[in-house]
């Protein structure tokens, strides 16, 4: 089997006849099953979304399974290919305001956030947010209260501001929309890909802030396509003062998940938002 590619959740591999095969770095199948009644849940949107067929377990006991095959290239590769900064900004633009069209189903309550259960018992979104911040603030705080300027006070306000939070809908979130995520047709994105490591029921604000940072993370323009995203999503109907309290909260529930001893870019880049963007 020919691998096509690899992303948060596994790695994937060609099988033909319009078909590939997910091996999970961590799920096992009874995750998947509950990714695939999500993924089932997401209704037609302008571009492509996975859709798992079968659902088994390795020898090892993690999940592999067998998805239909989203066919584009993915945005990185597209950009070399000539595809002009602004049909990539708006495809970003789009496929969040498509998503803010959705309403979350049930099985989308269902799915962990960050490898744990998110929407607690009688807890709303903003509320099941905010405990998700204080889980992960603790596992990371002695390299926060280091690096990031008046930490206490900070988480203080982030998770008391996401606790007064109230949605008149819940939309489907996918909560990792970058570049390597995205599949171009030519200007216009067919599919978006690798469901599950942030996705949710939650409020469509989320993606708007977080596919603002993710468009370029470490590039000499970040900082500028950042803002003109944001600027975008402003112009859009997405409160600014939100978006940054949803960017320091992703920093917050992040900053360590792929290094605990804070020693990566990822880590860097989370305080470096916390450094600077206002509260």
């Amino acid at each position: 089997m020919e691998l096509i590619g690899q992303g948060m959740e596994g790695a994937v591999y060609d099988l033909g006849d319009g078909l590939v095969r997910k091996e999970w770095f961590e799920r096992r199948p009874d995750d998947v099953r509950l990714m695939q009644a999500f993924l089932d849940e997401i209704p037609e949107l302008p571009f492509r979304t996975p859709r798992i067929r079968t659902v088994d377990a390795a020898d090892n006991g993690l999940a592999v399974s067998v998805e239909d095959k989203l066919t584009g290239t993915p945005l990185p590769s597209a950009e070399v290919a000539e595809v002009a900064e602004n049909d990539a900004l708006a495809a970003f633009v789009g496929i969040v305001e498509a998503l803010g069209t959705t309403t979350a189903g049930p099985a989308s309550k269902q799915l962990f956030v960050l490898n744990e259960p998110f929407w607690l018992p009688g807890l709303s979104w903003g509320e099941s947010l905010a405990a998700l911040v204080r889980r992960r603030a603790e596992a990371s705080y002695r390299h926060f209260d280091r690096d990031v300027a008046d930490f206490p006070a900070l988480l203080d306000h982030v998770t008391s501001r996401l606790a007064s939070i109230e949605l008149e809908k819940l939309s489907i979130v996918h909560g990792d929309i970058c570049p390597p995520n995205l599949l171009m047709d030519g200007p216009r994105p067919s599919a978006l890909l690798d469901w599950g490591f942030y996705s949710t029921a939650g409020d469509n604000t989320l993606d708007a802030a977080l596919a603002a940072g993710f468009f370029d993370m470490y590039g000499p323009d970040a900082r500028r396509l950042d803002t003109l995203l944001l600027d975008r999503f402003e112009a859009l109907g997405h409160d600014r003062q939100r978006m940054y309290l949803y960017r320091q909260a992703y920093a917050i529930t992040t900053a360590t998940i792929y290094d605990p001893e804070a020693g990566d870019g990822h880590y860097a880049w989370c305080v470096a938002d916390l450094n600077r963007l206002p509260w």
